[in-house]
């Protein structure tokens, strides 16, 4: 018996078969790689929603020292004399 014919009454598969299977699978893995840890992946897009969020927080807390910087102004604008022409 040659080698291929041991492969193929272990496996009950073609040495083709086994080939062409083993690269889809191994593409497979590619592309999950791709998709989990690549430029457009789901890292990035969780890193990219913490950063949102943070954002988010960081416009609150500016629009909060805005208001209070803004009523400051007004109140030193009130004691400030008219002027008169």
């Amino acid at each position: 018996m040659t080698d291929t014919q041991k492969v193929e009454e272990l496996a009950g598969l073609s040495v083709k078969t086994l080939l062409i299977t083993m690269v889809g699978i191994l593409l497979f893995g590619v592309y999950l790689g791709i998709l989990i840890y690549g430029e457009n992946s789901l890292t990035v897009l969780n890193s990219l929603k913490e950063k949102k969020q943070g954002l988010i927080i960081e416009e609150k807390n500016l629009k909060s020292e805005n208001q209070k910087l803004q009523k400051e102004y007004f109140e030193l604008k009130q004691l400030e004399p008219k002027e008169y022409e």
